[in-house]
């Protein structure tokens, strides 16, 4: 009687959620996998296309380069967002005066929208960092990264780095100060060096951190399209287009609506099986407290 009770109570309180849940992300979903086997033109479709929509898109070489071109941004912002942030992290909890002061000055570029720091630093780029070149001859700046493709991606690199790790640093500092006194100062008696602390006992103790910062850099890099459109706009000749920018010029700027959703479907399961291989392969490095 007790536990009928209980599911109904539970059925009352989940239903509202469940209900937004499904209108909100179930529904727009199945029906944007549905419209990719029609010829849906954005307003409507009158007949079946199999899978010819997911044939071109495979045929699409503007689809593979921009593939590689995001895999080889992921892989890279990864990688420095997450060391930018520990790093920052492990300097913010160590006992400095000014560590509230230099917490909030790391976390403030989170709070700019994507299209005002991609305005920002496209002004950086191509206005204060040319001028300084000039003036104090420069070698590196004296043309805008925004201009030639390998500069542009590592300007990518730098403006995502600026703005992901402060809100990567909030993660890591809770990791930090989760650990246990008692365990360090047992480390520091028995004569462990810092560095040791770090690689032995702070960094296997505070692996979930690291599961849940990457997991969120690798979806963040993926979904990437604000920053892409403010900073570089695609260009030049649309060689630093991310792959939601991409799907959103197939679709809106072309009007290949069909293919361009048969794109984004194909996002949605490369992000997943990445997403589901990195949290797997975390969870194995994390210690049971």
């Amino acid at each position: 009687m007790h536990s009928r009770h209980g599911l109904r109570r539970f059925g009352m309180f989940a239903a509202i959620p469940l209900a937004v849940f499904s209108v909100v992300l179930i529904y727009p979903f199945a029906q944007g996998l549905f419209l990719t086997f029609t010829n849906w033109d954005g307003f409507e479709y009158d007949k079946f296309a199999g899978i010819s929509n997911y044939t071109k898109s495979f045929k699409d070489p503007e689809f593979w380069s921009t593939l590689v071109f995001t895999a080889k941004f992921v892989v890279v912002s990864l990688v420095l967002v997450n060391v930018v942030a520990f790093g920052i992290a492990l300097l913010v909890t160590a006992k400095l005066r000014s560590s509230n002061i230099f917490r909030t000055f790391f976390f403030v570029p989170n709070l700019i929208g994507g299209v005002v720091l991609g305005v920002i630093w496209q002004f950086i780029f191509n206005t204060a960092l040319v001028s300084l070149a000039t003036k104090f001859s420069w070698p590196f700046f004296t043309e805008s990264w925004l201009n030639q493709t390998g500069t542009a991606f590592w300007a990518l690199i730098i403006v995502t780095v600026w703005q992901m790790s402060g809100y990567m640093m909030i993660i890591y500092i809770t990791g930090l100060i989760s650990i246990e006194h008692d365990v360090l100062e047992a480390a520091t008696v028995d004569g462990a060096s810092p560095l040791r602390t770090l690689l032995a006992i702070k960094i296997p103790l505070m692996a979930q951190a690291f599961t849940i910062s990457l997991f969120l850099t690798l979806r963040g890099g993926f979904m990437a399209y604000d920053v892409n459109v403010a900073l570089t706009g695609g260009g030049p000749f649309r060689t630093t287009e991310l792959i939601s920018m991409h799907i959103f010029q197939d679709a809106f700027a072309f009007g290949n609506f069909g293919t361009g959703q048969s794109k984004a479907v194909v996002m949605f399961l490369i992000v997943s099986i990445a997403a589901l291989v990195q949290v797997s392969i975390s969870k194995r490095y994390e210690v049971q407290r």
